[in-house]
Order: structure tokens, then sequence, then C-alpha cells
């Protein structure tokens, strides 16, 4: 019987960027909609794309899951 070893789904450094910059987009945003801030809440909108945009960027350039640039790590 063979195991064959799972790299994970998006435990990458894209992936890690990506949802770093969007959680503090959403906390952003939650906190100016909660103190009625309407621009802040929009400018939170565009970090949040801003991070899905830097997360695929990053992937093209290779530091996504199977990428050139990316190290496997082995579970112990």
């Amino acid at each position: 019987m063979t195991i064959e070893s799972d790299t994970g789904h998006g435990n990458s450094p894209a992936a890690w960027t990506a949802v770093i910059i969007m959680l503090v987009a959403f906390a952003i945003g939650t906190l100016a909609f909660w103190f009625n801030l309407p621009w802040l809440v929009i400018a939170a909108a565009v970090l949040c794309v801003a991070g899905l945009v830097t997360g695929k960027v990053l992937a093209v350039l290779g530091y996504g899951v199977g990428g050139a640039k990316y190290v496997t790590k082995e579970h112990k």
C-alpha cells in the first residue's frame, strides 16, 4: 500500500499572501461599515480584490503550489 504525499490545498506563499491581504481588507471593511464610513468600505473592497490579484500574480510567478519557486515541505 502506498501513501501519496498531499501538498495541501493552497498551502503556498501565493495563497497565504492573498488570504492575509483579504482578511485585513474584510476586517477594515467590517469596522468601516460599523462606523458608517462608505469611502473606507469601498477602499476595503478594492483591497480585497487587490489581494486576489496579488495571489494570482504570485502563483503565475511560481510561488503557487507546484510552481517553480515553491518548495514542498514534508510533514513528519
